[in-house]
This record gives C-alpha cells, structure tokens and sequence, in this order.
C-alpha cells in the first residue's frame, strides 16, 4: 500500500469526531495533545509502512513462529481511551496505533513476545503477551516530560526547577473574557496580585503585587516585554491577544536579579512568536454591549423638598421657628420661586392652599448622561516558518463607545515578531509592540477644585425638580435661582473638547550565538546581546468654550505634549552543562545599560476661539500658565545568577546585581542586591515512592534584596528658585540657585548623601500535586522588612533651612499567597475544572522620621499599615432625651455624636483613631469550567474583603441634591442613621467625616461565559482549523455587598481624581467569536 493511501486512509479517522484532550493539567500537554497527535499518527504510518506492504515477510514469520493476533484497548488513568498511542511488538518493526476509542489490533504476534506501548507524554510501558490475545493497557502521565517551561528573569527554567515565588498565566487565561488590556485579563487569578478596574474608556487601573512597602515611592512593580524592560508606562499598549504567557515574580529570590526595580515585583511578558509549520491565520472579534446602571439611589423631588425644607426650617430661614415644621406656599416660594419654569413642577402641588406631594413635578436628568456603550475588538494573526524563519504578526482595532456621552476610545496595535537561523549557531530575532490610541476623555469639571469628574455624575448632581430649559427651549443656566453653585451642565459636552493621543512603540532586536554548534567542547554556552528602544508620544489638549461652565465667559485652551524615548541594552552569557547525568548547572551573567529621556511642554490660554482648540493658543497672546521640563536618567548593572539541580530533586538558586543610579549622588549611586533560594522535590525521594498518589510536591525557601531609588531625577541636588537682586542702579534681574535658605519658607535643603531604598524578603512555598495532579496548587508565606525609606524630615534651623530629604524610614509586612486547581469530575464527556486564588497581606510602619510616632497630615503612624483612615470614631446622633449630656460636649439633639476616646470629658484632635484601612484584609478568585463535549461554560468570582472605602460623609444644608439618607427629625425619626438637615446651618455637621468610612467587603460575579467549538469535521469542510462561538455576561450580579450604596469594585471620579467606590455599575453582554485557517 502506498504512504499517500495510507494518509487518506487515516484522514477520516482523525475528522470524524472532535477530538479533546483528555487531561490538561499542564499547558504543555494540551499542545502535544492537540498538534503532536497528527504528527504522531502520520509518523507511525511511515514507521509500520513496511509491514503493511509486506505480506509476504509476515506470513513466513507466522508459520515460523506460530504468531496470533493480539487486541487491546490503551487508556489513561481515569479510564479515558488514549488516542494515537503507539503500540508494537519489542525488536521488530511490527507495529499499530490506537484508534479513537484506544483500540489497537497488531497481527502475526509471536507467543511470548513483549509489547511496548509509548505515547508522549505517558510513561512508556512493556508488557508481555504470555499468550493473551485480549490486553488492556493504563498509561500513567509522565511529568518530567510534561514539565512546564515558564520565563524567569533573562531566561526560562523547567517549572520544576524554579526556586521562587512564581505565578503563570498563559494566553488562554488572559482572553477568557474580553478585556480592553492584560491587567483586566490578570485580575483575581494570580494569588497576591491586586489590580483595580476603571469604568472609564481608555483609562487603566493599577497593581500592586503583595501590597505596599514604601511610603513615598511608587507601588508600581516592574514590567518586562519579551525579555526587555519597560521604562515608559506599563502595558495596557499591548494586545492581550497578542500575549502569549505572563509570569509574576512575586518574592525577592525572584526579583533581586532585577536590582534597584525589582522592589515592587515584576510582570514578565512573553508575546506570541512565529511557529514552524505552514502559514496559519486567526480572527478574533468581539462585540460588547454596555449599559449604565445606579447604585447609588438619589433623593427624587417630593423626597428633596421635604429634606431641604427641613434645612432651611432649622436654619430658621423657612416658617415660624416657634412653631412645629410643616410645609407652606409662602416659604416654598421663597425657597424655590426664584426660577419660574422650575417653579412650576412645584407650584402645580399647591392646590387650594393645600400641599399635594404626589403632584409634584420633575425633570430625569440622569436619563441625558446614559448610552448603551458598544465595543468593538478584531484581531487578525498569522504565524507560521522554518526552522531557519519563522514569522508572526497582528493588527488589532479597539473601538469603545463610552455608557455615557462624550466618552470613547479607540486603538490601533501592531505587533510582528521575526526569527531567522542563518547559519546553525547563529539565531537573530526582533520583536516590536504598537499602539496608537486616542481617547476622548468626556465631562470634567476643572473650574474649581471640587466638582464632579463626569457627566452623568455631574447631571445626577442636578435637583430633580428643576428643569434644563425653559418653556421655550431655552438654556437656564441656573436652574434654582436660590443657589447660583448649582449650574446646569446638560450642554456642556457643546462647549468642551478633551482629547487624549497616546502613540507607543517598544520592541526589541536579538541576536544569540551557541558556541556548542562551532565548537562541542563548547556545548552550553551561548552569548547573547539584545537591545530594546522604546518611543512614547502623548497629547493632551483641552479647549473650552466661553459659554460653557468651564469656560465661564472666557475661551480657554490648554495643550501638553511630551515625549519618552529610553533604550536598554543588554549584554548576557549563559553556560547550562549536565554533569554525571545527576548534575545540572546553570550560569546567566549579566551586563546591561540603559537610558530615558523625558521632555515635555505646557500651555494654558485664553484665545479667540475655542473652536480652533488647542492649536491657536497665542490667538489673544494672554497665557495663563507655560512650562517645559526635560528628564534624564541613566542605569548601569552587572549581575551573575547560579542554578543548580542535583538528580531532579534539589535545588539551589543564587544571584547578585550591582545596580548605578544617576538619580543619586556620587558615592550613593551604586547598591548589590543579593537572593538565594533552595528547593526541594520531595516527592522524588525513596521513601515517597509508595505515595503514588502524591503527583508533585516541592519545598521551597528563599531569600533576597531588591530596592527603589525613590527619588525624582534631580531631587538630590534640591529645589532650583527664582530669587530677585539689584545689581547697582539697575533694576532688579531675576536669578536662579538651587534654593535660599533666607526665604521665608526655604525648600528643602539639598541631600548629597540620600541613597536607596532597601527591601528584604524571606519566602517559604510549597508547591503540591495529588491523584495525578488533579488536585494541584502552591501555598506561599511571606515576610519583608524596608529599610532606608526616604521621608521628609526637620533639620536644625542653624544653616537656614528647616526640613530635607533622608533615608530614615522603616516598614515591614508579612502574607500568605494561596492556589488550588483542581479537576474534581473528568469523565469521557464531562470536566470540570475549578481553580481557586487567596491572598492575605500586611503591612507595617516601624519607623518615621526623627524619632516621631505619627504623622496625622500624611496618616503614617508607626505600628499601623500605610495607608489607614484617621478620624473621629462615629457613635450615632444625639437624641432629644440626651439633650443636657450632648450639651456637655457642645452638641445639641440631632447632630452626630462621636466617641470620647481618651476618655477626659471633652471631643478634641485627641480622640482621633484608625478608623479604617485601605487595603483589604483578603482578596481572591474563583473560576470554574465546565466542559461537555463541545460546549463549555465557565464563571470566574472575585472577593476583596474588609476594606474601607472614604464615601459617605454628607453636607446636609440643603443646597445640592443629596442621595437618599435616613436623616433625623425630631420626635419622628430620632434613630436615624444621618444628623438632621441644616442643623449646621448650610454646612456640614461638625464632626461629619466620622460618617465617611464604608466596608467595601464584596463578592462578585465577575463573568459568565458559554462557548461552542464546531467539530473539526465540520470546520475542514469551510478550511479552517477551528471555530468557536461565545456569549458572556460581565459583571451580571453581585453576591454580596456591605456598602448596598456603592459598587466598591470600582473608581469613581471627582474632577479628575479617582477613589474607590462607585454610586453606578457597568454591566454588559459580550458576543464572541474565533477562527482558525
């Protein structure tokens, strides 16, 4: 029979049901599974070719050897039938595969011959025939050839061999859901790692990896891209689709290689690269649809009136002080007659003399800052090469309508990925990330510093019994005359342009020479240089137009333009010998520079109009504001890095760097920062071997230093100020110098001496795997100490100047990181997959500046966590009964009530606490999949727990719309939650904050997805390799909440700044769709 017969024949076996894995507890394996099986199949056809050509051979052996015919079925340990295995008879090429059922038939077997039955992946296993013509075969899973590959810092290790604190997402666990950058796709899945959501387009959130350790430094942890690092940003440029794998460096053993970055931990990127094999091509698209949802319930008219009333009543400012409050016609029209169309939906409610709240008029301003938000997102890939080049590269388009006017986003990315093998030593790749984004950042209210950040915020912010225009349409700018704070912004979005560009560009271009293909003395070593330039350009421009709110009579442009350009240019030698078959030794050294420039510029006017934007601004030559900045720094390093494994059991990791800061003075600049860590494969130990219920079992201790230079480019060298000096006769010229310590307030004295910031970290883990890891995970206890924080802090006043920079805070912290996979049902139709996140984190400031305990204005208080909330401690609001006692404290009935902490009789500053802490107590993730056939549904919930969110505090004067409160009135509602309205006058109570602190606690359910992937015998008929269908629902509920008002999952927006704690949601259904050529 020819090959090429044997391929048809062989092809309607492979097509005729949908082949799935029947494990995949290792990435890994779903690849060799899934590509390798074809591959497997044709390569046994080739390999048993002769036998089923020569009948002739085999019918000599049979009468020979009185052979038979041997049938058997291969499977796995759950019982599930191998597909492919390769099954043949020991020194002979007599040979068969298993069918899709795992049913193999070899003939012409001789009585006692041994069959050897091999698949990747499995341990391979012989079996003697002994005259059985029946055999049934269970493969156990072979994990040393299933050990993951995952990226460490300048390189890669067996998963088994990695000493660290490490978390590994691949590409699937980053798209399960559509998400608009790699942080959304991270969130929850990765123990120990938080990240925020953003509810505005084109907007990211943050990430901290186990928690804070400086005070004044960022939190940021360090980003790397294909082996280079990241100066400018993060990677929200990146395509998530584009992504192959993301690895988190969590403990300092693992980060103390990146030095003086490495403090706040690292995010390794890996893009998706060209793979051997003929030119595949790929969609993938998605359509979101949006919509806005209040959680935060407001006042409606009826209920507003009554409550502003009530302010006046007790400001004394509406009725007869000396008689009980109720409503009349001739306050309410001084109070709300101002504006006459307003006035009317009130008006209507007097009847007769007499008031009927259910006639009440109003107007739904909110309903104006709704739209149902649609996203679009397409990627086109293809991949494909030689082992001398291979190739991939993606274009993708993001297009986001906002859930409210005004709002949007739209990117462009571009991702190519080259390598090429021109002679066998020599490997030259490059690789670069693109993106073009534009964002229409929407409503902002910039006129003064407070203000709501939006516009659906700032139309809910409106009375509800006011209207936007008059009877004949036109605009009422003041739409209750009796607050002229309160202006209408229904039109603003006419009037205002706020338009953001970012474009961006990082790659990097390689090229690595193995010395063990010239020379093979030589084998296991490699040298390796690799360079990573990377270009940002960004725009903001704002114009606003006199007739808008933030114009205010006057046209307005601002434009701020900057650039980044850095480079980083690495040079690495790597040495990786296996000695006596038991030893196995790894060698990385390292030398590196790199370098970023920053300019930028700024300029704020009034012009001639504001319909010329931002491109006109000398139109009326009157600037209000002009600048340009220009930074540069500058990093060296060495660092040399050790592995070693002993019989796949021990190991032994062990790094140094020596980092050179510019930012720092000569004599400071340079810090090492060492690491160690140990591992231990204790399920490879003699006295395991009966456990053959234990899949995996590492013990894992390390140890390390990494740091932070902490200070801006030029903070040593202190403050430059103008300072002014009549020179003669002349008049007086301007002049610059580093700072005058004659001024009235000098700045801060210049410190040669500050250095870094330093960061140890101890971490134990133990990394599990049971009933053939089935049940897997690791558990991971941490404990830090920071040192040399650098705080501001007082000096004698003898040289002139009161305060300066130092290295002399101190803050420690300790948590415990947590993950469980586990596939508890797995049957020939069904799995279920289930894999579960916990984190724990604290931390602590042990020490502040000249010896002091607190710091009340930054809230920093040895002891304590950074980041907590000081304040008076809430205890309820005075009732008529309590008058005299409330009286001792200069409280009266109906204001809020605070505990006397010290306790001496009296409230002052004294009797301030914590109140309330910023990072929650636990934080974690839950996703599960089930999969039947075809179909899979999966649900991924998310938890952060015992946090406080600073919303809440109220100024109830009656002046501004005011969400729905329970609010004291004397003798009626006396137990109220809130003190009564106007008791203050038109300010808020006294003591008001204490109201301002919220357990942010929630559980949510963060997506729900249902796919269906076509059979292969249905997609070959159209060409393609695959196809899979999906709807989601994002955000469709909450399980639980502590603060009903607020969605704490969220940022909300308040005149550009941000804070957690939402009074709207977004939820949104997602429809999906992937294709394979």
């Amino acid at each position: 029979m020819k090959l090429t017969n044997i391929a048809v024949l062989l092809q309607p076996k492979l097509t005729k049901y949908n082949y799935r894995p029947k494990n995949n507890n290792m990435s890994n394996k779903l690849f060799l599974k899934e590509s390798v099986l074809p591959v497997t199949l044709f390569c046994s056809a080739l390999m048993f070719a002769p036998i089923w050509g020569g009948n002739e051979v085999n019918a000599a052996t049979n009468v020979v050897q009185q052979a038979r015919t041997v049938k058997g079925t291969v499977v796995d340990n759950t019982g599930e039938p191998i597909i492919g295995a390769s099954v043949k008879v020991v020194g002979t090429t007599n040979g068969a595969v298993t069918d899709l059922d795992g049913n193999f038939a070899l003939t012409n077997v001789p009585k006692n011959a041994t069959v050897e039955i091999s698949y990747i992946g499995y341990t391979t296993q012989k079996m003697n025939v002994a005259g059985k013509s029946d055999l049934k075969v269970t493969l156990q899973e072979d994990n040393k050839a299933l050990d993951e590959v995952v990226v460490v810092g300048y390189g890669v290790q067996r998963k088994s061999d990695v000493t660290g604190a490490l978390a590994h997402l691949d590409s699937k666990d980053l798209t399960a859901m559509p998400v608009k950058d790699a942080l959304e796709g991270m969130q929850g899945k990765t123990a120990g790692v938080d990240i925020t959501n953003s509810q505005r387009p084109g907007t990211v959130g943050s990430i901290t990896i186990r928690g804070q350790r400086s005070i004044g430094a960022s939190s940021a942890p360090l980003y790397v891209v294909d082996g280079m690092i990241i100066q400018n940003g993060g990677i929200e440029n990146i395509n998530p689709q584009d992504i192959e794998s993301i690895e988190v460096l969590k403990d300092a053993s693992a980060t103390a290689i990146y030095g003086a970055r490495g403090a706040n931990g690292v995010v390794l990127v890996t893009t998706k690269k060209g793979k051997e094999g003929k030119v595949t091509l790929n969609y993938a698209g998605t359509v979101t649809f949006s919509t806005l949802h209040d959680v935060t319930k407001m006042m409606n008219a009826q209920q507003w009136i009554d409550y502003a009333r009530l302010a006046a009543y007790n400001q004394g400012l509406y009725g007869d002080k000396n008689q009980d409050f109720a409503p009349n016609y001739e306050g309410d029209v001084k109070l709300f007659g101002g504006q006459a169309d307003s006035w009317a939906n009130i008006n209507q409610a007097w009847v007769d003399g007499t008031y009927h709240p259910e006639l009440v008029g109003s107007y739904d301003w909110a309903s104006q800052g709704k739209q149902t938000g649609i996203t679009q997102e397409h990627t086109i890939s293809a991949s494909g090469g030689s082992d001398k080049f291979k190739g991939y590269g993606s274009f993708g388009y993001l297009n986001q309508k906002g859930v409210q006017p005004g709002q949007s986003y739209q990117r462009f990315t571009l991702n190519t990925s080259f390598e090429a093998r021109p002679i066998e030593p020599l490997t030259l790749g490059f690789t670069m990330n693109a993106s073009y984004g534009t964002q229409n950042y929407g409503y902002n209210f910039s006129k003064s510093v407070t203000g709501p950040g939006d516009y659906y915020s700032a139309l809910n912010s409106m009375i509800p019994w006011t209207v936007p225009y008059d009877s004949e349409g036109n605009y009422i700018r003041n739409p209750w005359a009796y607050n002229v704070n309160v202006i209408n912004p229904i039109d603003e979005l006419k009037y205002n342009t706020n338009k953001r560009t970012n474009f961006r560009i990082n790659g990097s271009a390689y090229a690595q020479l193995n010395f063990g293909k010239i020379w093979a003395p030589l084998d296991g070593l490699q040298y390796r240089i690799q360079f990573g330039p990377e270009l940002q350009y960004y725009r903001l421009g704002i114009a606003n137009a006199a007739d808008g709110i933030n114009g205010d009579g006057r046209n307005i442009a601002q434009y701020n333009p900057s650039n980044k350009v850095s480079w980083t240019l690495d040079n690495l030698i790597y040495y990786n010998k296996t000695i006596a078959k038991n030893h196995r030794i790894g060698i990385t050294l390292l030398q590196s520079a790199s370098k970023y420039h920053s300019e930028n510029g700024n300029i704020k006017a009034y012009v001639a109009s504001a319909e010329e934007l931002w491109w006109n601004t000398s139109s009326l030559g009157n600037p209000q504001a002009y600048s340009t900045g220009l930074t540069e720094t500058s990093l060296a390093s060495y660092m040399a890095r050790v592995n070693y494994t002993y019989a796949d059991k021990y190991m032994l990791t062990a790094s140094v760097r020596s980092d050179g800061a510019s930012q720092l003075s000569a004599g400071h600049k340079w810090a090492s920062f060492p690491s160690v860590a140990l591992g231990w494969r204790i399920d490879q130990e003699k006295f395991m071997q009966k456990a053959d219920w234990v899949s995996n079992l590492k013990l894992r201790l390390g140890y390390g230093m990494s740091g932070n230079y902490a200070v801006a480019a030029y903070a040593t060298q202190g403050a430059v100020q103008s300072n002014y000096y009549a020179w003669g006769g002349m008049d007086p010229n301007v002049g610059y110098l580093p700072s005058d310590a004659s001024a009235k307030s000098p700045n801060k004295m210049a410190n040669l001496d500050l250095g870094w910031e330093k960061t140890k970290q101890w971490n134990i883990g133990l990394d599990f795997g049971f009933i053939n890891n089935r049940i897997s995970g690791s558990v991971d206890y941490y404990h830090n100490k920071t040192t040399d924080l650098i705080l501001a802090t007082t000096i004698p006043s003898l040289t002139g100047y009161t305060s300066t920079y130092a290295n002399v805070g101190e803050t420690s912290g300790w948590g415990v990181d947590l993950q469980l996979n586990a596939i508890p049902v797995k049957t020939r139709d069904f799995t279920w997959n289930t894999t579960l996140t916990w984190n724990i984190d604290r931390n602590r400031v042990d020490k502040l500046n000249n010896g002091v305990e607190k710091n009340v204005n930054d809230r920093l208080f040895v002891g304590e966590e950074i980041g907590v909330y000081y304040d008076y401690v809430y205890d309820g609001i005075w009732k008529t009964s309590e008058a005299e006692e409330a009286a001792k404290f200069g409280r009266k009935p109906g204001q809020i009530r605070v505990k006397d902490v010290n306790p001496d009789g009296k409230i002052d500053a004294n009797d301030r606490t914590i109140v309330g802490k910023v990072r929650p107590r636990w934080s974690g993730g839950w996703q599960n999949t089930f999969s039947y056939k075809n179909f899979e549904l999966s649900c991924f919930i998310y938890a952060r727990w015992k946090f406080t969110v600073a919303k809440g505090a109220e100024t109830l004067g009656g002046m501004y719309a005011m969400r729905d409160v329970d609010y004291w009135i004397k003798d009626i509602n006396e137990d109220a939650e809130y003190y009564s309205p106007g008791s203050q006058g038109q300010n808020a109570d006294t003591y008001s904050s204490s109201m301002n602190y919220q357990d942010g606690s929630y559980i949510k359910m963060r997506n729900i997805s249902l796919g269906y992937t076509f059979p292969k015998s249905v997609t070959s008929k159209f060409g393609m390799s695959n196809l899979k269908i999906y709807v989601q629902a994002m955000n469709p509920f909450t399980i639980y909440k502590k603060c009903k008002w607020l969605d704490t999952d969220l940022l909300s927006y308040d005149n550009n700044s941000t804070s957690y704690g939402s009074g709207t949601t977004i939820k949104s259904w997602v429809i999906g769709l992937n294709i394979g050529f």
